[in-house]
Parts: structure tokens; sequence; C-alpha cells
């Protein structure tokens, strides 16, 4: 994944088979390029201006906002299949950002989060959560839940949506990386 391709698109994975989109889900952290760990403390917690075309949030609060987002895909496919029509929290995702919870275990400068926990987190949750969803019947990805901004969802549509929200990111972490430290 390059920059020069473009980002992908929801409607994209909308359009794809149950099968694919699961197998689609389970690539998960492949997506990312692996140079991140090579990168500094200083290049991680660096903010991007607008005009640089790479989104604006430092990769550490990037990979720390796909971990949470990720619990928070796999909690509502879980509970969209357990229990019966569902209310799903909103979930603040600039709260997070803005209360410095990806900075450090005392939400301070000081001692940094690992990215390799969050990029753990993500890949653990997909590679137990990928094979359950692999083994639904298609009357599953039809049952309903309620969001309370976004209304009625099904577990296919909390799934179409985890999946490009990765995807979506991915693109930004590589842009990043390759502003950092050239193409690959």
């Amino acid at each position: 994944m390059s920059t020069t391709v473009p980002q992908p698109a929801l409607a994209a994975f909308q359009a794809m088979p149950t099968a694919d989109l699961v197998a689609r889900y389970n690539i998960g952290v492949e997506n990312f390029d692996r140079r991140v760990f090579d990168l500094t403390d200083e290049q991680l917690d660096m903010a991007w201006l607008p005009s640089a075309n790479v989104g604006r949030w430092p990769i550490r609060v990037l990979l720390g906002h796909l971990a949470d987002a990720e619990l928070a895909f796999v909690l509502r496919m879980r509970q969209v299949v357990a229990e019966e029509r569902p209310t799903f929290g909103v979930w603040d995702e600039n709260a997070f950002i803005d209360s410095g919870l990806y900075q450090g275990p005392d939400g301070k400068q000081g001692a940094k989060h690992p990215i390799g926990a969050f990029v753990a987190v993500i890949h653990t949750l997909r590679k137990w959560h990928g094979p359950w969803l692999a083994t639904l019947p298609d009357a599953a990805f039809a049952r309903k839940a309620l969001h309370p901004v976004r209304g009625e969802q099904t577990t296919r549509i909390v799934l179409d949506y985890a999946t490009w929200h990765l995807e979506h990111h991915a693109w930004f972490l590589r842009a990043k990386v390759e502003r950092l430290l050239g193409g690959a």
C-alpha cells in the first residue's frame, strides 16, 4: 500500500460478499507499514499540519485510536449477535485523544505507551474474533442493534465499517511513515 494508492472507500467493503469481507478483516495489522517500529518517540509523537495531507494525528495517537476502536467494534459485533436488539453506547474518540490517554501510563508526556502494545491489541482481537465471524450464519450478519447517532445497524454494517476503518487509518499511517522514512 503506497500513498499513490487511493484511500480505501467504504462502499467497496459494503459491496463485498460476506466471506470475502471476513477474509479482508482477518488481514488486520498486516496493512501496517512495519517500519513504524523503527521510528523514534519524537517521530511517533509528531503532529502533522493539514497541508501535509497525511492526517493530523501523531502516529502514537493513531495507533492508540485504532486499538480502542477495535475494542469497540468487536464488542458491538458480539453484542448484536448475542443480545436482542442492543443499544450501542456512543464513543467520543476526540475525548480519548484530548484526555492524553495515548501519551503514557500517567497520561502525561513522560513515559510513552509502546506502540507494540496498541498493535498487539488489534492483532490479538482480530485473530480471536475473525475465525468466530467466519462461523456465523447469514442470519447473524442481519441481526440488528441501535446506534444512538447512526440509527439501526446490523452485524454486517459494523463489520463493513470496522474493516474499512482499519484500512483507512493504515493508509494515513503509511503516508506518515513514508514522509518520515521515504518509500518502502
